[in-house]
């Protein structure tokens, strides 16, 4: 099976790729076309009936070698007084000796060696000539080209005193160092033969796995990034949805609250809820529209900064809980990539604060920059009628603590969360600017 898909994919492969420099004119001549074009047809019928290339082999060799000693009686004529003649049945005999065995050539190459080899000496022991002699480079080129490598010095070697044998048994007519020569330089051509196909299918193999391979890294590649674009869209949405529900929420609960003592308070809850919705489907839209591709024109806005921040604080305030916002060093001077991540980072500590400590809670948010860190730490008194925070930090529940950790690492950055002894909860991160830290540096 192996084989068989080396040659179809060599086949396929061959068609589709540009000749060799230098042999424009020859690669497209409609001979070598054709040629090829049936060299290709060919290993793929091989492919699917491999017994009809071995039946073809020793058909070949019957007609073209054994059909010839059949019909003139065997051996050159200025040979005849030296060799020994046998009948037609002793010819016939040892040719099929000589010639079935290649049609287990592939299957078994050695064992096929071994009886052809085994023949070719008694044949030659005898002193009988037989042009189906030919049998034993075929068998030999088997061995190179499909069987075991261990087996084919052994292989050689045999040939090696088979060859000298009939080159002693001749030596009568022809000098014994000529037909030595000969005769090895055609057993050399047969082994070079297989094995520089054995190599180039080994080469066409490894080719074939390489590309099997990078399909394969490609694919993962592929899924990787998907899997990591659908992270970054989910937490963009995590961090506008739930940031705006909450305020929403919030806002709709003291709304109602203040309907029936305040109604001029509940109605600018309603406006400020229905600022806050627009604001939120107007942030899903730019992250749809960037996800969009059949969109021409999509409206894209800046992603928010550092200079939103006070906004955020504003709308946390409107939906109940009293927010400090303080600062230290140039803000400004922070890439937009650090700034987006300070704004979401805030954004979620402050939205948790919101669910967690309700609406009559103290927060107080403080962002510092120096020359090598930014600091964000959010401090909440929690809700007022409740004692010590509990153990458990309920900012592990849902993503959001997660998102928060994956936009300072992208900084080198940590964060860390967990309840204040005196009640209320802390967040605070730091996203280091050494220029090794940067995202930008990271991917380069």
């Amino acid at each position: 099976m192996t084989s068989v898909t080396i040659d179809d994919a060599t086949a396929a492969g061959s068609t589709q790729q540009p000749p060799p420099p230098g042999l424009e004119p020859l690669w497209g001549h409609p001979l070598v076309a054709r040629l090829a074009d049936a060299g290709h047809r060919l290993r793929r019928l091989d492919g699917r009936h491999p017994w009809l290339l071995d039946t073809g082999v020793v058909i070949a060799v019957f007609l073209l070698f054994c059909l010839p000693d059949l019909v003139h009686g065997g051996g050159p004529r200025e040979l005849r007084f030296k060799i020994t003649h046998l009948s037609t049945a002793g010819t016939g005999a040892f040719q099929a000796a000589l010639v079935l065995p290649l049609w287990w050539r592939r299957r078994a190459p050695t064992v096929a060696f071994a009886v052809v080899a085994a023949v070719f000496a008694v044949q030659w022991i005898m002193l009988v000539w037989l042009r189906a002699d030919v049998a034993l480079l075929i068998a030999l080129y088997s061995v190179a080209l499909h069987g075991r490598l261990r087996h084919l010095p052994w292989a050689c070697a045999v040939t090696a005193g088979a060859v000298g044998l009939v080159a002693f048994r001749v030596s009568a007519v022809v000098t014994f160092g000529d037909a030595l020569f000969f005769l090895v330089s055609a057993a050399t051509a047969s082994v070079a033969l297989g094995l520089v196909l054995r190599i180039r299918r080994a080469h066409v193999a490894a080719l074939l796995e390489r590309a099997v391979q990078l399909e394969i890294e490609r694919d993962q590649r592929a899924e990787l990034a998907a899997a990591t674009e659908r992270a970054r869209v989910a937490r963009e949405m995590h961090d506008i949805i739930g940031h705006n529900l909450a305020v929403i929420i919030g806002l709709a609960d003291g709304g109602a609250y203040a309907a029936d003592t305040n109604p001029r308070r509940g109605k600018e809850a309603l406006q400020l809820i229905g600022g806050t919705g627009r604001e939120a489907l107007g942030e899903m839209r730019r992250l749809l529209g960037v996800l969009r591709e059949d969109d021409e024109s999509p409206e894209f806005s800046p992603q928010p900064g550092v200079a939103d921040v006070a906004g955020l604080c504003e709308r946390i305030r409107a939906a109940g809980p009293v927010v400090t916002y303080r600062t230290d060093g140039d803000l400004e001077s922070l890439d937009r990539g650090a700034q987006l991540s300070v704004y979401r980072i805030a954004q979620e500590a402050l939205t948790n604060t919101l669910k967690h400590a309700g609406r009559r809670t103290m927060v107080t948010l403080h962002v510092a920059v120096d020359d090598t860190a930014v600091r964000i730490r959010v401090q909440d008194t929690g809700p007022p009628d409740t004692g010590p925070a509990p153990a458990a930090p309920v900012h592990h529940a849902g993503h959001g603590l997660v998102g928060m950790r994956e936009r300072a690492a992208l900084y080198g950055g940590t964060v860390t969360a967990g309840p204040r002894p005196a009640g209320g909860w802390t967040v605070e991160a730091l996203l280091t600017l050494l220029p090794s830290s940067s995202p930008e540096s990271r991917t380069s």
